[in-house]
């Protein structure tokens, strides 16, 4: 027997069935489902690149790249859209107007906060279902799949995060789209709770063909070196190892063994140190000097952590970084 409630109540998303309707029928995910699951639970049980969308003039890039490293590692792509919608403000107006006139107005927002969320989800729906056909477009043999999830990006983002090989998301989100702040707010949120690589791409995408690590011996740098051994993405690119720091003995010979093991991987790496006054004044320029000089695809380098020589990846350092670069960064905890 039907339920006396009709499908279009419970596509309503103010409906208390809303949540278990849309998991049932289609891949919104709500934030009802647990960050951490069972395994036998799990959303997803196979690795992805996971890509983060927001409709901001990053989106495509953050495709493209997706598509190039799935491309690359034999993967899918997830892509996953988060959908905010914040409710009207409601004042207590029993003050001001009659009782009546004051539920009727009440009542009003309840009708229009159904009509945003019905709204920000077909809209949600309709950006990953373009996104996913501009990365069939290009790569069509490569499998992707499309999620949306309400609430906020970094729980979204864990909830997928023990299967995503690599998080990508675009330097700027949709809320700094029109001043010169040119990360999104989230980022560094996102890349302080993760230990999965995140890749922050820019608004252009090109194939890459060399990278540099900033490489200052700490154990992110060292897992930095391993990381991209064991990568097949780093067949056939140039790398540099760039280090700017005090002229340190044991820290240069760090480098130095760093160079070997890439170098006894089958990689092709040279070593740059800059040790000087002025490199150490100002080390964010340093590096993305030598990146414009180099023609450098991508920067690899720790994000947010406690390395040794602060100034180089701590805190503010990591966002003066991406600020000034136009190059993906990829950053590791």
């Amino acid at each position: 027997m039907t339920d006396s409630r009709s499908i279009e109540a419970i596509n309503d998303p103010a409906h208390p069935d809303f949540d278990a309707h849309v998991n049932a029928n289609s891949n919104v995910i709500s934030n009802a489902v647990p960050t951490q699951l069972p395994n036998h639970l799990s959303p997803l049980r196979e690795q992805i690149i996971l890509a983060c969308i927001d409709g901001s003039n990053v989106t495509r890039s953050v495709c493209d790249y997706a598509a190039w490293y799935a491309n690359k590692l034999d993967l899918p792509v997830c892509l996953l859209h988060t959908i905010m919608v914040p409710k009207s403000t409601r004042h207590d107006l029993s003050g001001a107007i009659g009782m009546d006139s004051r539920q009727a107005l009440l009542s009003e927002l309840t009708v229009l906060d159904e009509q945003t969320a019905k709204l920000a989800v077909k809209h949600g729906e309709a950006l990953v279902q373009d996104a996913k056909a501009h990365i069939n477009k290009s790569y069509s043999h490569v499998t992707v799949k499309t999620h949306l999830r309400h609430g906020k990006l970094l729980p979204a983002i864990q909830h997928f995060s023990a299967n995503s090989e690599v998080i990508i998301l675009g330097r700027r989100g949709q809320d700094h789209s029109n001043n010169h702040v040119n990360i999104g707010s989230q980022i560094e949120s996102v890349a302080r709770a993760m230990h999965q690589p995140i890749l922050i791409c820019s608004t252009d995408f090109a194939p890459p063909d060399s990278y540099m690590l900033a490489f200052d011996g700490s154990p992110t740098a060292k897992k930095a070196v391993q990381m991209i051994c064991d990568s097949d993405l780093s067949r056939g690119s140039t790398g540099y190892l760039v280090m700017v720091g005090p002229a340190d003995g044991e820290q240069e010979l760090s480098l130095y063994r760093a160079q070997k093991q890439m170098a006894n991987a089958g990689l092709i790496v040279s070593v740059h140190v800059f040790s000087s006054k002025q490199h150490l004044q100002d080390v964010v320029k340093t590096l993305t000097d030598f990146q414009v000089d180099k023609k450098v695809s991508i920067i690899i380098m720790g994000a947010y952590g406690h390395a040794k020589w602060r100034r180089l990846i701590v805190g503010s350092t990591t966002t003066k970084l991406l600020t000034q670069t136009q190059v993906p960064v990829l950053l590791l905890r």
